[in-house]
């Protein structure tokens, strides 16, 4: 009997009338099957000799009137039968139960929707033909899967509804348990996205978890039992929840998308709906139907009608129909005398002669009055329907009603207007990293425990393997959460999470900044600056090599797209050499390459956007053999103690009280902060120090040399300092860096380090080198000073 309506046999068609009474795949299964139908594992049917079935009363809705020629019949694919067209259907199916199926150039993919929601909606788009989307989407919030889940954000429902494609993503319902004994944690899955296979969804994470894909499961299992689905996900004691349930939403199917495509045929040709479309379409079948079955009832009623009326005059005339069909010579001549007789028509006449005697008594004679009356009645009602549009519609609401009570339930699917696009970061645990920066510019990141305290005296353990010519210049702890901000000498700003930054071994050099961020020809990050927190009050000041200042908020860096943004405008005659987090409340000073340095209040500095140029922050003075350019910035605390530690070409260098710096308007030319000469070369670096510091100092030919900040003398401004390194005859210092690999003991540095520090430490200090130290005095360093504008004046610069 299957393959009679199916070109494919019974097979196909079995397979269908499977999916029809499993109650994963069809939100109202249309069939009640007694037998295996198969299951939510993927487990398939039992063949149909095995299992039997009977339609389901809300199937049996899609059916009805079926027999009054409401819908067009025609040949089935052999010729043989004849077969609907289409169902009559109380409600509209397509939507409620959805449809999926592939033809030749076609798909389509409609999901289920709660037979309330839809009904309500119908009802809606009756009452209000311009009823918009969005307030059919206030009564059809989105599809309702029979497998329940969630459904995250709204607008793929959306565009699904005014276009009739689109694409939504689906979640299935978990809970974190916690085991009242042990108290490990446990993330339990109740509800499944629709369509997915909980066999191979399990198989999934098992798989991962054997991969060492996913970290922190301890043990899956399947308790799914008749009460519900169970999917039980033990973790390890270490684990946290939060971190594992979104590793198991991005890399299993416990989160899948749903594509949305609501092709239909309609009136022979196939077409992509909207839900308005696709509502009107059925509102205008159900009318048809209606007017269809309405005109079929009413022939009927007036057939009716006609031989109730011939029965009546026979039961009024009674006595003179005996006597005519008793005299009458058969059957034909009796039915031709009553038309004749009582001018009846043929139907009348062959009712009478076929009416029972029992019709003639009083009860029988009643009876047929009121069912007159009753007919009557039933024809006025049936030409009110067709002679009014409005009461025809009312009608095929009152039955959409009707099936809403019948069968309407509750919502399954839950649907959040949250975005479930699920950032990697979401997957990554906060953990407290140890970042580490060389000097040539590698980054890497390792966990804080793996730098086990250690007693006083320690050797210490290797933070990070390096060239001979390359050390750590920049060490911290930052959260694997926190942002790496990073500027380059063009200006530009880039940032990275921490947990983007390569975790290598503990002796490995790490990953160079240029396959790190996209940096451009020529560019160099000079800044790397670690964020916790994009706060209003803090401030990013940048300077450049050409004396320009500018201050911009923190928060203006909180959004960085992956190419970069412009920090500040930077002219081609220039570069920026220092980038400092302030609070807005501290000193700035600005030191050249000729010896010269200004310090100035923050406050002197206003707040500018990304991309101005900033401000003059000191006026360089006119070099007579060298290019005169600022070299470096510090940021000095007001109510604190501190020095100022500057270090020249040919090896010297000094310390020097930051309150010897006075505090000047911001644009002057500055003061001296080390006297350059031959003998001790131009400024290479200056940089705020400790006593606890230790410093590196790099030379041109490849020398490194280490050593501790309290072994160089505090000394006055106006001096050449004393001798650092001693050079070869064309050598020179071209970078100093403060080192921040700290730990407690002393630390293990490469045998070359070793050395030089050794050999420089172990010679008695010769007078030469202490340099000019008694030279200079403050009447000479008040000679030197210029006055400095009060806001920078015209040469300022600006915001560009």
């Amino acid at each position: 009997m299957l393959g009679k309506y199916h070109p494919h046999g019974d097979t196909a068609a079995y397979d269908a009338l499977v999916r029809l009474a499993q109650d994963f795949a069809m939100r109202y299964p249309l069939v009640d099957g007694q037998g295996n139908f198969g299951s939510v594992d993927g487990d398939s049917a039992a063949a149909y000799r095995y299992t039997e079935c009977r339609m389901e009363k809300i199937g049996g809705e899609l059916m009805a009137d079926i027999d009054k020629e409401t819908v067009d019949f025609q040949p089935n694919y052999d010729d043989k039968e004849q077969e609907p067209v289409v169902l009559p259907a109380r409600f509209p199916n397509l939507l409620v139960n959805g449809a999926a199926g592939i033809a030749v150039g076609m798909a389509t993919n409609i999901p289920p929707h709660n037979l309330k929601e839809v009904i309500e909606a119908t009802i809606a788009l009756i009452a209000k033909p311009d009823i918009t989307t969005d307030e059919l989407m206030e009564i059809v919030p989105g599809p309702d899967f029979p497998t329940g889940g969630f459904i995250y954000g709204r607008n793929g429902i959306r565009n699904a509804y005014e276009t009739g494609r689109g694409a939504i993503l689906m979640r299935g319902r978990t809970s974190i348990e916690e085991h009242p004994k042990t108290g490990r944690k446990s993330i339990v899955a109740t509800e499944i996205p629709y369509q997915i296979n909980k066999a191979k969804l399990i198989e999934k994470i098992a798989e991962l978890v054997r991969d060492k894909r996913i970290e922190g499961i301890a043990d899956i299992r399947d308790e799914s039992d008749r009460d519900g689905m169970r999917i039980v996900v033990d973790l390890k004691k270490d684990a946290v929840p939060e971190i594992v349930q979104n590793n198991l939403w991005k890399m299993t199917p416990l989160q899948e998308s749903f594509g949305i495509n609501m092709l239909a045929i309609v009136e022979g040709r196939p077409q992509i709906l909207s839900l308005k479309k696709a509502l009107t379409t059925y509102i205008a079948h159900r009318r048809d139907v209606v007017t269809r079955r309405t005109m079929f009832d009413l022939r009927q009623a007036r057939e009716r009608m006609h031989i109730l009326e011939g029965l009546k005059i026979a039961v009024d005339n009674i006595d003179a129909v005996i006597d005519l069909i008793r005299s009458s010579k058969d059957t034909e001549a009796a039915k031709a005398g009553l038309i004749q007789s009582f001018d009846l028509s043929a139907r009348q006449a062959q009712a009478i002669l076929d009416m029972r005697l029992a019709k003639l008594t009083g009860l029988e004679r009643d009876a047929l009055v009121t069912e007159i009356k009753d007919v009557a009645a039933l024809i006025a009602r049936l030409e009110e329907i067709l002679g009014s549009e409005q009461v025809l519609m009312k009608v095929v609401v009152t039955e959409l009603e009707e099936i809403k009570k019948e069968y309407g339930d509750e919502r399954r699917t839950e649907i959040t207007d949250a975005d479930a696009d699920i950032d990697i970061e979401d997957t990554i645990a906060p953990e407290e990293m140890v970042v580490t920066v060389t000097h040539g510019g590698y980054v890497k990141r390792n966990p804080k425990t793996l730098y086990k305290a250690q007693r006083r005296g320690g050797r210490g353990i290797t933070g990070a393997a390096t060239h001979e010519e390359d050390f750590v210049a920049q060490l911290f702890v930052a959260s694997t959460h926190d942002v790496l901000l990073m500027m380059t000498n063009k200006g530009r700003a880039y940032s990275k999470k921490v947990w983007e930054v390569p975790q290598a071994g503990r002796t490995a050099k790490g990953k160079a900044f240029v396959n790190l961020i996209p940096l451009q020809e020529g560019e160099r990050v000079v800044a790397l600056l670690p964020v916790r927190e994009f706060s209003e009050g803090a401030f990013v000041v940048m300077a450049t090599r050409r004396g320009y200042i500018k201050k911009t908020s923190l928060d203006a860096f909180a959004n960085i797209r992956s190419s970069g943004i412009i920090a500040l405008t930077i002219p081609d005659d220039d570069d920026l050499v220092a980038v400092r987090i302030t609070e807005g409340a501290s000193d700035l000073l600005l030191g050249t390459r000729n010896g010269w340095a200004i310090r100035f209040r923050e406050e002197n500095v206003r707040p500018m956007g990304r991309s101005a140029r900033g401000v003059r922050g000191i006026r360089l003075r006119e070099a007579e053999n060298a290019t005169e350019e600022v070299v470096g910035m510090a940021v000095i605390p007001r109510e604190e103690p501190a020095t100022l530690l500057t270090v020249c070409e040919r090896g010297f260098g000094k310390r020097t009280p930051t309150s010897d710096y006075p505090t000047k308007n911001r644009g002057g030319k500055g003061v001296i902060t080390i006297k350059t000469t031959e003998r001790n070369g131009k400024v290479v670096s200056l940089r705020l120090v400790s006593d606890d510091d230790d410093l590196m100092l790099i030379t041109d030919g490849g020398k490194l040399i280490r050593m501790p900040v309290d072994g160089i003398p505090t000394i006055g401004r106006n001096t050449q300092g004393v001798r650092l390194i001693r050079l070869e005859e064309a050598e020179q210092v071209v970078a100093m860096e403060r080192i921040a690999e700290k730990e407690e003991g002393e630390r293990e540095v490469a045998p070359e380090v070793a050395a030089a520090r050794a050999e420089q430490q172990g010679e008695p200090l010769a007078a030469e080198d202490l340099g000019d130290e008694a030279a200079g005095s403050a009447e000479d360093e008040d000679d030197d000073e210029e006055a400095a504008d009060d806001d920078g004046g015209a040469d300022d610069g600006g915001e560009s």
